[in-house]
């Protein structure tokens, strides 16, 4: 520290080179009646989807049409608000299988009790279990393997 210059610059990289060392955002000190604050911005990283996750298939050519439907299904098919609807509880890609190779957890026609798995949604590479959130029959499906969904979009009616 000099008489002109009462910051030393030698203690503000100090102090900067200490914050970046122990990923601290922010640090305050404070040094006879010099108080010096320094803080960074963190930037998040905002995750990317890149595809499939390895070993799954990717999204059919055709998304959203139902099966059991006319193939010209299209979002007033997909009634979100009907009473057997199960909605997506989150944004992810959807899989009707756990694997590639597996056949699908639920078929249109099939019975279903309270509980079972009926589909996988992916979300930042976790595999998140949709069960069925009450006894019946799946009278539509409205989701491929590998194919983006919504919250709150219709994946199946059980009625």
């Amino acid at each position: 520290m000099t008489k002109n210059n009462p910051i030393d610059p030698e203690f503000l990289r100090e102090i900067a080179n200490l914050i970046g060392e122990t990923n601290l955002s922010e640090i305050e000190v404070s040094k006879g009646d010099l108080h010096i604050r320094v803080a960074r911005t963190l930037v998040a990283a905002v995750p990317q989807t890149l595809g499939a996750p390895i070993g799954l298939p990717m999204a059919p050519e055709t998304p959203g049409v139902a099966h059991g439907a006319p193939a010209a299904a299209d979002k007033a098919a997909k009634p979100a608000n009907h009473p057997g609807a199960v909605n997506s509880p989150m944004v992810g890609t959807a899989y009707r299988r756990p694997s590639p190779d597996s056949s699908p957890f639920i078929e249109v026609g099939a019975r279903v009790a309270e509980g079972d798995k009926i589909l996988l949604v992916e979300a930042m590479k976790t595999f998140n279990e949709i069960l069925a959130p009450r006894s019946g029959t799946v009278t539509a499906i409205f989701v491929e393997d590998g194919q983006p969904v919504e919250f709150g979009e219709p994946l199946l009616t059980i009625e």
